[in-house]
């Protein structure tokens, strides 16, 4: 379960006390006296270490955004940014969304370019991301990239006025919708691709762009063969045609506005906290939660029983593909309702009943259930 708020309000970090640690932080070098007096380069900002990475989570949860003094040159960041530039590129495509630290992933609308969370700036932050959230949405090279590649479709949208043709409106729908709350997957459709998971191109006609954009940019994607006889598979064509009139043109819309910047955000990491946690409150529940009540135990029924999160998440990939081929669905689907059944079941609480071998047959029934349901049209309702 998330942390009560009471974590957030234990200690407060203090100027003074940021000071003394600043302080406790330099490091004071003496030269030898037979050292050639030769004049040393400045050390560069990049290698100093940040003061606030000492301090614990506590403390650091009473820090502003804006005193992290965080640059998205000097971290693991610029290089996934590089990355896709040169993706872009090596498509013929020569804009280039200029990239932001912010709160959130977003692009917003009418601006060409990507927010990207604070807490990859650093390792220290992304730690404390993990604790609070039980994970760090692109926390790793392949994930930030699949995100890159999504809200550079966007950008990019943006920056070519792209929802405003009507061969778009035609094939995604009217960018003019509004935007939902929630949305109700259907994970047998075909008339979307696969991206990012949850199926979430089919949320809004503006994000079914960009995932259908990220699949196409993807270096070496295959999509030709991967979604031929999809009805999706027009959607790639024409997002490729889309990007051939738009090769070696200039965006008319160029402003490098950043919505929501990190430098000036006065709000403490803790006031983001407590926010975020309670949108993600309002999860999933439903079915899935009676079947897990159903095969798992509420209470801890001894001190070796596992975790029923622990449990499911070291099904194999062979189980979770033999019960895509059971249900007659794609393995997607099965990926994204066992992502499902993890989450609830931490929340929950809840521990593995009897043997390991019966929960296991009990675990394997229940996500062949939830697929099959799901796949005759009764859908999970996902949080946006």
């Amino acid at each position: 379960m998330p942390p009560d708020d009471d974590a957030f309000g234990r200690g407060v970090a203090t100027a003074r006390g940021f000071r003394e640690l600043t302080m406790a932080g330099t490091v004071r070098t003496t030269r030898r006296a037979h050292a050639p007096r030769t004049r040393r380069a400045p050390a560069r900002s990049s290698r100093q270490r940040l003061p606030w990475t000492r301090l614990s989570d506590e403390k650091l949860l009473e820090l502003r955004f804006c005193d992290l003094k965080l640059s998205l040159e000097r971290s693991p960041l610029a290089r996934r940014v590089k990355r896709l530039y040169a993706e872009l590129e090596n498509r013929g495509i020569h804009f280039r969304p200029h990239v932001w630290l912010s709160e959130e992933w977003f692009s917003p609308d009418g601006v060409p370019g990507i927010a990207v969370p604070f807490y990859l700036a650093h390792p220290r932050l992304e730690r404390l991301e993990r604790r609070i959230m039980r994970e760090a949405e692109g926390g790793n090279a392949r994930w930030q990239m699949r995100i890159l590649r999504h809200e550079a479709g966007h950008a990019l949208d943006n920056a070519y006025r792209l929802r405003r043709r009507k061969c778009w409106r035609e094939v995604f729908g009217p960018a003019s919708l509004p935007y939902p709350h929630r949305y109700r997957a259907r994970p047998g459709s075909r008339r979307y691709v696969h991206h990012l998971g949850e199926w979430y191109a089919q949320s809004h006609p503006t994000e079914d762009f960009a995932e259908t954009f990220a699949v196409w940019l993807k270096p070496n994607s295959d999509w030709r063969r991967t979604y031929a006889g999809w009805p999706a598979y027009h959607k790639l064509r024409l997002v490729d045609e889309l990007m051939n009139s738009v090769r070696g043109q200039k965006p008319p819309v160029r402003n490098r506005a950043r919505i929501e910047p990190i430098e000036s955000n006065t709000r403490t990491l803790a006031e983001h906290y407590r926010r975020k946690l309670a949108r993600h409150r309002h999860y999933r529940r439903g079915l899935a939660d009676e079947l897990l009540r159903k095969i798992f135990a509420p209470e801890r029924p001894s001190a070796r029983c596992m975790r029923a999160c622990t449990f499911l998440r070291a099904l194999k990939p062979r189980i979770l593909a033999k019960i895509a081929q059971q249900a007659g669905s794609e393995l997607y689907t099965v990926q994204q309702i066992h992502r499902m059944v993890i989450e609830r079941s931490e929340i929950l609480k809840l521990f593995v009943r009897g043997n390991r071998r019966h929960a296991l047959r009990h675990a394997q029934w229940m996500l062949l259930r939830l697929t099959r349901l799901y796949g005759q049209g009764e859908t999970p309702q996902l949080a946006l």
